[in-house]
């Protein structure tokens, strides 16, 4: 496939404009240059992750006159390998992917790689076929330090049960080592029970603690793969009369991020999506430019308690 040729100058840049989806991404400014498009691939505009990364990559787009087409998959895999490839279809200049699951995920990198259109994967790398530039936050050290959490609290004893992610995606992979790897040095700390979700809901959380507290009620301890479930669990916990539950969660939410200051939940670790957002956009222009960037570039969690919650409720990093 012939690629569009990029103009490279700033001037140039800061002269397109930004302009709604359309049926092509091939559109040109009144002297005839091409702008740049970013095809943008998201599980869900539901989640507060996936919503503040699409909010952030448009508004860091607009500001670049960079024009994006957002694709939502509504949490449907093969949905997402369609909407891909009507993205190589429209030729655009570079897709930022944040993979709807691990079902199918190595299908959208190749397709758009096999049509020489540079990738971003965002959250989720797919394993076997990674993106140009894998961002993400470093899920294994930000639980580590929120499990060390959950020790220092609990005297390093207690009766866990923990919600996990969606089973196969990088978060849920890389959220469960660091929980194991903290949870593995206080003994006195036992786990009795696990469960995945399908798409990391309240819901599930609900239903999924629910289900562990019939079954265990000497649970003492939730640790949930994201906020959405740490909120269902807390739910769950308030139904069963528990108030002695420590629940924690992964992600600083706003929803989370409030219950944190309410004492429903005990903590989670905010992920700096506006940022994880902002570097998925400036590694696309290099990408398209012809730059180098490195293969991974995570970032760091933050551990969120009642100290520093309203520091994120008011300014989401």
């Amino acid at each position: 496939m012939l690629r569009k040729i990029i103009a490279s100058s700033a001037a140039l840049l800061t002269a397109l404009t930004l302009t709604a989806c359309s049926d092509s991404a091939q559109s040109s400014d009144a002297d005839g240059s091409e702008e740049i498009t970013i095809g943008l691939a998201v599980p869900n505009v539901v989640s507060p992750f996936f919503n503040q990364v699409r909010m952030t990559v448009e508004e860091q787009a607009a500001q670049q006159g960079i024009k994006v087409v957002v694709a939502d998959a509504n949490d449907n895999s093969e949905k997402q390998v369609s909407q891909v490839e009507d993205f190589v279809t429209q030729d655009v200049d570079a897709i930022i992917y944040v993979a709807a699951g691990a079902t199918a995920a190595t299908v959208p990198v190749r397709t758009a790689k096999a049509a020489g259109i540079p990738v971003v994967t965002v959250d989720r790398n797919p394993e076997g076929a990674p993106g140009d530039t894998f961002i993400a936050t470093d899920s294994v050290a930000s639980s580590t330090e929120l499990g060390e959490w959950v020790v220092q609290q609990s005297g390093g004893k207690g009766v866990v049960g923990v919600i996990q992610g969606q089973i196969g995606t990088t978060p849920e992979l890389d959220r469960d080592k660091g929980f194991t790897a903290a949870l593995s040095k206080a003994p006195g700390i036992t786990e009795v029970a696990r469960q995945a979700s399908q798409t990391w809901s309240q819901a599930e959380g609900f239903a999924i603690a629910t289900d562990m507290l019939q079954a265990h009620p000497e649970i003492t301890i939730f640790i949930a793969h994201a906020d959405s479930l740490a909120l269902g669990a807390a739910q769950a916990a308030r139904s069963a009369g528990r108030d002695d539950i420590l629940i924690v969660g992964h992600d600083g939410d706003p929803a989370g991020l409030e219950a944190i200051l309410n004492g429903t939940l005990g903590a989670t670790e905010t992920q700096p999506s506006v940022g994880i957002a902002t570097l998925a956009v400036e590694s696309a222009l290099k990408l398209v430019n012809g730059e180098e960037v490195p293969a991974e570039q995570l970032q760091d969690g933050v551990l969120t308690t009642k100290d520093n919650a309203q520091e994120f409720i008011t300014k989401h990093p």
